[in-house]
């Protein structure tokens, strides 16, 4: 009977030991993935290359036949003042609106919990802009993927490409009425230059960003044409058809840092 009791005693006691130990045990992190979903428009309209008219501020008509831009250095915020760093080897992206795959952005080993927010470049920032060509790849390969977005004869990346026609434009060497920004510029290496690097910030607003392990969040994300036009500084096709390093290159970044705005979260 004694040696029952004892058993039982002791069955309870490491019952006992074995939930102390389990709850200590730490807990295996969870993780999921974010998709960042890039739309380009033209106010309500959808951004169609070559095949569609829009009108500026000014009363332009203008068409585009190519839109590229980089994304970099993101960051996924939480309302407590937290964030999530992507790694910065892997928070380099080139959005081209003539490829459909790069309009969408797998942020994997995302920590999960809720996020109210995030915060991206645009551009490529000095430190990256001056690495070792070597450890440029993906994206921010000059030879590859980042071919045409980057100036030999100036040691840069392109950080904002915009081309098209416009009946406003003035007729170039071609004989075409073509417009065409360019927009790059570090704030220089060993010369001092213009600073076309902009800090977008954006709220999720009333939905905040639920990141579950093993889930994947989509997040579009609208980048609007019509503010490289009408952002802070109006811009006239006719009187500026052609920008790429001269000082009104400010006034573009400062358009394009209001071009971005949060469209739909969701969890699938």
């Amino acid at each position: 009977m004694k040696n029952s009791h004892f058993l039982s005693a002791m069955s309870t006691m490491l019952f006992v030991l074995l939930l102390i130990a389990c709850h200590n045990d730490p807990l295996e992190p969870e993780y999921g993935t974010v998709q960042l979903k890039f739309d380009n428009v033209v106010g309500t309209s959808d951004l169609k290359l070559d095949s569609a008219t829009y009108t500026n501020g000014s009363g332009e008509p203008f068409s585009v036949s190519k839109l590229n831009y980089f994304v970099s250095n993101i960051k996924l915020k939480k309302a407590d003042g937290s964030s999530y760093v992507v790694p910065q080897d892997s928070s380099y992206f080139l959005v081209m609106e003539n490829n459909a795959a790069s309009q969408s952005i797998m942020l994997h080993n995302v920590p999960a919990g809720t996020y109210t927010g995030i915060d991206f470049v645009v551009g490529v920032d000095s430190l990256r802009n001056t690495m070792d060509i070597g450890k440029r790849t993906g994206a921010l390969d000059p030879g590859g993927a980042a071919a045409g977005m980057y100036w030999d004869w100036n040691s840069g990346y392109i950080f904002l490409k915009l081309e098209g026609t416009s009946a406003k434009a003035p007729v170039d060497a071609t004989g075409s009425r073509n417009f065409m920004y360019h927009i790059g510029l570090f704030g220089g290496y060993k010369t001092k230059t213009i600073n076309n690097l902009r800090t977008i910030q954006l709220s999720f607003n009333t939905k905040p960003a639920q990141v579950v392990m093993y889930g994947k969040t989509g997040i579009q994300i609208k980048a609007d044409v019509l503010k490289l036009f009408d952002g802070v500084k109006p811009l006239s096709i006719a009187k500026n058809p052609d920008i790429m390093v001269s000082d009104s290159s400010r006034n573009v970044a400062n358009n394009y840092a209001t071009m971005f705005s949060v469209g739909t979260v969701q969890v699938e």
